[in-house]
């Protein structure tokens, strides 16, 4: 999902989220064996732009398949790694964090499709 040569000297930026929330970001990069640096930063990025594109792209997705996502990153594997990182945050730090992903989730439409533990849809 995110470069994994990205530096470690990197500095997190997410808008709307405080300098306490980021640091506890990137203390749970380090310290969970199933993130790399700069993952969590990416994933939003990625739910982001997918969210944000017109109906019509989303439509042809879900229709054809996005053979783009193995180069790219699945969005939808983006938004399980974002629910992950929000059960593993300080309550401070979580509500911070899932206020910007329902805010997209919001922006998706009435809801957001499900999805299994792969990042396949489930309906």
């Amino acid at each position: 999902m995110p470069d994994r040569h990205q530096s470690r000297n990197t500095r997190l930026v997410i808008d709307r989220l405080s300098q306490r929330t980021v640091s506890e970001i990137v203390r749970l990069e380090r310290t969970r064996n199933y993130l790399q640096p700069g993952d969590v930063g990416a994933a939003l990025r990625l739910w982001k732009d997918y969210v944000h594109r017109t109906e019509r792209e989303l439509w042809r997705d879900d229709e054809l398949g996005h053979v783009d996502w193995y180069c790219c990153g699945n969005p939808f594997r983006a938004r399980i790694l974002l629910d992950g990182a929000m059960q593993a945050m300080s309550q401070r730090g979580a509500r911070e964090l899932r206020k910007i992903v329902e805010m997209l989730d919001e922006a998706l439409g009435p809801s957001v499709p499900a999805t299994d533990r792969h990042g396949h849809r489930t309906s």
